[in-house]
């Protein structure tokens, strides 16, 4: 394997950096890339790709291909960069298909001769807590190698996790790692608790998976010493740990280099939220506007062990979805005459006195309903002055039928719309109680969300509201009405956005129907979101939307 060394001169603005050789000098959290290729080559290439995003690099040796092993001595040298040598047993989510004495063999060549000049050598080993082997952590020390000790549990969070996390300190020179696989929000929430308890500490702490996604985002946070990442969109890299992040994504999007502890943290809660357009819509803005803000997913399946993660990292502000809307209400101090009437409530901003609530899907949705009634009606070779002279806009929906498929938090905003426009409506749902409780509100029709749903609809086409979570990952090929059948002429709106068409949505759109998914309206409530989060107007000149 040929490869030219790296330049003098970038090892030098590293060392001054703080980066490299175990990160002396700044101490923010660093971003490591894993390498999880089967030959040191592309393993290299993946370096190149993303040098600019990343400090450092995990050499994952239990991926590689055997006959790649004896190569690894030579890797740090052509990285150009500080390198972590990992060889993963499968216990501990690794691939090493060997026994311990092997694992132990191929750790000690890789350490094995060397080098005077600390950059041809690993700048890291991670060991595992119970691998025991002095003489190989006395090499490692004797040549600058710093020692990760970790510990691995896909189990949740065991009761005597500080003790745990303290006893993987040995000499004292260690970074310790911890890396568990959450049941719920609240084993994450026990990590941060913790990390106030080891704050002079060098750690790593890690909630892996979908639940601890805001770990790997939040590292600074939590006092890490790095975060790991993978290139996920790369053919043949897979992910070293579940929940891992692309370093793009995670620098482009979430300014991870920008975080610090003057960062104000903000999110969204709902479960199981594997598809949600805001963090993208407010990172955004908060880049363009230079605010110290970052904004996180948080799912979980309870309102209460979010509410109470909230407090441990002093969340400021949350967006509410699918399935809290309601729930989330007993535990506001204030709300909003508009959840007030609606009963439901997506936008929560701390305050003195508590959680204050309030809902903008009202206004999102019937700007968006709106906006699709009167676009088409619009698309005529009259100028559009004489046009609505004679035609003014429709701003209600007297004499218009509609069918509200659901009966949840978002249900509960679209129906209040409809009452308000002057418009009739169905409501189905799968619970007949509570398509039945929404409905004696407005004095509207119900029925339950069954095989009988597309004859009750008939007499309530004019336009077609689709509010479930049918549809979204990782019911893709489920559609809430598969009976109904669409003849064109129907409005249909379906407020979920990702994917960008539901088979729902895909039959409405065939059958020549104006129809449009959840985007428009998320953007407009975000407007109004924005301005309940930060006390001002959404600065539209910053939107490339406009």
């Amino acid at each position: 394997m040929q490869r030219e060394k790296f330049p003098q001169f970038i090892f030098t603005v590293l060392i001054i950096k703080g980066i490299y050789q175990g990160g002396v000098g700044i101490k923010m959290a660093k971003i490591c890339l894993c390498l999880t290729g089967k030959t040191l080559a592309r393993n290299l290439e993946m370096i190149d790709r993303y040098r600019a995003y990343i400090d450092l690099a995990e050499l994952r040796v239990d991926c590689l291909s055997d006959d790649e092993h004896d190569s690894v001595r030579r890797f740090p040298a052509l990285a150009g960069l500080p390198v972590i040598l990992t060889v993963r047993r499968k216990n501990d989510g690794g691939h090493s298909k060997y026994g311990e004495s092997s694992r132990i063999v191929i750790l000690s060549k890789a350490l094995a001769f060397a080098h005077p000049d600390s950059r041809h050598n690993f700048a890291y080993v991670d060991l595992e807590e119970d691998l025991d082997v002095p003489s190989l952590e006395e090499v490692a020390r004797a040549f600058g190698t710093r020692i990760i000790r970790s510990f691995h549990n896909f189990e949740g969070t065991p009761s005597n996790l500080s003790a745990r996390i303290k006893s993987l300190y040995h000499v004292g020179d260690e970074i310790a790692k911890i890396s568990l696989m959450p049941k719920s929000l609240d084993d994450v929430r026990t990590l941060f608790e913790i990390s106030k308890e080891l704050r002079d500490k060098e750690k790593i702490l890690i909630a892996m998976g979908d639940l601890g996604q805001c770990t790997r985002i939040l590292a600074e946070k939590l006092g890490s010493y790095l975060t790991y990442t993978c290139a996920k969109y790369e053919s043949e890299m897979q992910s070293a740990a579940p929940g891992q992040i692309d370093p793009v994504e995670l620098c482009d999007l979430f300014h991870f280099r920008e975080i610090n502890d003057k960062t104000t943290v903000y999110g969204i809660s709902g479960y199981p939220l594997r598809s949600t357009g805001s963090p993208l819509f407010y990172n955004n803005i908060f880049n363009k506007e230079k605010m110290n803000n970052v904004y996180v997913r948080f799912p979980s399946a309870k309102i209460e062990s979010f509410l109470q993660f909230a407090d441990t990292i002093s969340l400021a502000g949350a967006s509410i979805t699918v399935p809290h809307k309601e729930a989330v209400l007993k535990y506001l101090s204030e709300i909003s005459d508009e959840v007030k009437s609606v009963g439901a409530c997506n936008t929560i901003v701390r305050t003195e006195r508590g959680w204050a609530g309030y809902n903008t899907d009202t206004s999102g949705f019937q700007g968006s309903l709106l906006n699709l009634i009167n676009s088409s009606a619009e698309k005529t070779s009259v100028p559009k002055r004489l046009f609505l002279k004679i035609f003014p806009r429709n701003n209600n929906l007297k004499g218009k039928r509609c069918t509200v498929i659901g009966a949840g938090g978002a249900s509960r905003a679209v129906c209040a719309v409809l009452s308000r426009l002057q418009g009739k409506a169905l409501i189905l749902n799968r619970d007949i109680v509570r398509a039945k409780e929404l409905a004696a509100l407005y004095k509207f029709e119900y029925g339950p969300l069954d095989e009988e749903s597309a004859k009750r609809m008939k007499k309530f086409r004019d336009i077609i509201i689709q509010t479930t979570s049918v549809g979204m990952e990782p019911n893709i090929d489920k559609d809430p009405v598969p009976s109904y059948e669409f003849d064109g002429s129907e409005i249909v709106i379906d407020i979920i956005y990702k994917p960008a068409q539901t088979k729902f949505l895909q039959r409405a759109i065939r059958a020549g129907c104006k129809a449009i998914n959840g985007e428009d309206m998320l953007y407009r409530q975000g407007l109004d979101q924005y301005a309940c989060f930060f006390g001002t107007e959404y600065p539209v000149d910053s939107d490339k939307r406009r």
